[in-house]
C-alpha cells in the first residue's frame, strides 16, 4: 500500500482481499468497481473506475460534522488570527505555573499574581526549595491556594529530579507532574511547543461547542475526544483560544449577543433564535 497526495492506493499484493473482507465490501477486480453506497457509509469515497485494473483509489470522505467544524475554524481564524495566549510568561516553566494557577481563577488575576511569584521563584530549582507557606502568601488571591502551592512545589521538585529542570514535551510526562491534567498539559504543549495532544476544553469551549452542536457530552475529557475527531488537527492549538475570545466578546454565557455573532449561521442555538 502506498499513499500519494492524500490518496491511498491498494494493490493486489497488499493483501487487499483481507482489507475488503474486514469491511464487508464487494469488489470486482476486472473493472475495479466497488459498492459506492457501502464506501460512503464507511466514511470513504471510491473511484468507480481506476486507471489500472489492480489499483483501487480511496479518498477521505468528510462527515457533515467535520465540514461544519472546519467552517467554524475558518471563520474564527479570519476573525481572530493567531493568538499567543492570555497568560503572561517569559518561558515554558512560567507558562506551566501560570496555567496551574488559572484553575478556577481568571487570567487577569493570575497575571496580577505571577510577577511576584516568578520574581522570587524564577526557575524550578528555586520553587522546588520553597516553603509552602511562603508560596501560599503570594498566590492566595488565586483561590485554592493551599493545594495550588503544594502542587507547584511538587511539580517543580519532579522537574528537577526527573527532567533536569526542563518541562517535558510529551502529554504522558507532563500529566505525571503534580497538579497537571490533560487540559493544563495541552495548553502548554499547544501554546509553547505547538504539539498539543488534543483540543483544550475549558468552560467556554464546553459551552460554545455544545451550542454549536459540535459536541454533546458534558464531561471535558469526553468533549475533547468528540472534538478531536472533527476539528482539523492543524487548528487544535488555536481552537480553544478562538472560542475563549468569542465567549468573552459576543457569546457571553449570561447574555449571548447572537445577532452579532460570526458563527450564528453555523450555531444550532443562534440560528434558532434568529
Amino acid at each position: 500500500m502506498t499513499q500519494r497526495m492524500g490518496v491511498l492506493r491498494f494493490t493486489q499484493d497488499d493483501a487487499l482481499r483481507h482489507f475488503v473482507a474486514s469491511l464487508a465490501m464487494t469488489w470486482h477486480y476486472g473493472g475495479c468497481s466497488a459498492s459506492l453506497a457501502m464506501t460512503r457509509r464507511m466514511g470513504i469515497a471510491s473511484s468507480p473506475t481506476a486507471p489500472r485494473n489492480d489499483i483501487i483509489y480511496l479518498v477521505p470522505h468528510k462527515s457533515k460534522l467535520q465540514s461544519k467544524a472546519e467552517t467554524v475554524c475558518k471563520l474564527l481564524k479570519k476573525r481572530y488570527g493567531h493568538i499567543d495566549g492570555f497568560l503572561h510568561h517569559r518561558n515554558v516553566f512560567e507558562l506551566l505555573c501560570a496555567v496551574c494557577l488559572s484553575a478556577q481563577c481568571t487570567d487577569e488575576r493570575v497575571n496580577m499574581t505571577t510577577p511576584a511569584l516568578f520574581g522570587k521563584y524564577p526557575n524550578p530549582e528555586k520553587l522546588a526549595a520553597a516553603k509552602q507557606a511562603d508560596v501560599e502568601k503570594i498566590i492566595k488571591s488565586c483561590g485554592f491556594y493551599k493545594n495550588k502551592a503544594k502542587n507547584l512545589i511538587l511539580m517543580a521538585q519532579r522537574l528537577v529530579s526527573h527532567h533536569n529542570s526542563e518541562v517535558p514535551k510529551s502529554i504522558e510526562e507532563m500529566t505525571a507532574l503534580a497538579g497537571v491534567g490533560r487540559k493544563t498539559a495541552n495548553v502548554v504543549l499547544g501554546q509553547y511547543f505547538g504539539t498539543s495532544a488534543g483540543v483544550v476544553v475549558d468552560t467556554h469551549v464546553k459551552r460554545i461547542t455544545n451550542l454549536l452542536g459540535l459536541a454533546k457530552a458534558s464531561d471535558p475529557e469526553k468533549i475533547e475526544l468528540e472534538l478531536n475527531k472533527i476539528v482539523p488537527r492543524k487548528y487544535w492549538d488555536q481552537f480553544s483560544l478562538w472560542l475563549i475570545s468569542l465567549g468573552r466578546e459576543t457569546c457571553v454565557a449570561r447574555r449571548p449577543r447572537c445577532s452579532e455573532c460570526l458563527l450564528r449561521i453555523s450555531c444550532s442555538y443562534g440560528s434558532a433564535k434568529s
